[in-house]
């Protein structure tokens, strides 16, 4: 799924935010949000794609749910307001690009780049066990991922039902944020792809901030 362009200006000032964190391009990044608290998103240089999941963080087996989301609000694209569901169809807060995508899409040699796919596995396998210990337990692995969220990145929906990759629209300084209805991990993929122009075929960083 996509977020469309829908803005809303957020009083949350970074300077009290408990928690805050930069994501390099390509890397992944995993943390627990709690129940109330607040996670932004921001868009540190522009046109930056930020592949995300959810999970509940005390039975990572209840994720988000793509299909009762887009259900649920009868629309395809995110905006404010939106809420996102759960595969158990309780409020939590588009597909990664992966291998074999990016061999079909662009081309044989491109198969072996690094993937978003790659990047959420290595986030759930590096996950800190005293953070997230139920994501220990269950072991999480390449089954657990399930369709993303792309925050930022502009794909439209053509009237055949098909994904486009267009040039990005955001812009330094655009964010995100999301109001945790029950306590959850936020695993996200900064997006390594070098092949399409959502992101200008370059990679940039992202910031993760996190309020009461």
């Amino acid at each position: 799924m996509s977020a469309t362009q829908t803005h809303t200006e957020s009083l949350l000032r970074p300077e009290d935010a408990i928690f805050r964190e930069t994501v390099r391009a390509g890397d992944p990044f995993i943390h627990p949000v709690k129940a109330g608290q607040t996670v932004r998103i921001l868009d540190l240089e522009g046109n930056q794609a930020a592949d995300t999941l959810f999970y509940n963080s005390a039975n990572p087996l209840e994720r988000y749910s793509s299909v009762d989301t887009i259900r649920e609000q009868a629309n395809i694209y995110l905006t404010t307001g939106t809420k996102l569901m759960s595969t158990e169809g309780r409020v939590t807060l588009g597909g990664a690009c992966a291998s074999e995508s990016n061999m079909i899409r662009y081309a044989l040699e491109k198969k072996f780049m690094h993937s978003c796919r790659d990047s959420f596995l290595l986030g759930l396998m590096c996950c800190d066990p005293g953070k997230l210990p139920a994501f220990t337990e269950v072991g999480m692995s390449k089954r657990d991922i399930t369709s993303n969220i792309n925050f930022f990145m502009n794909v439209p929906v053509t009237p055949e039902g098909r994904l486009t990759f267009e040039d990005g629209i955001s812009h330094a300084g655009k964010y995100v944020e999301l109001k945790a209805a029950m306590d959850v991990a936020i695993l996200l993929s900064n997006c390594p792809q070098l092949n399409n122009p959502c992101n200008a075929y370059n990679p940039t960083p992202v910031e993760v901030l996190i309020w009461e």
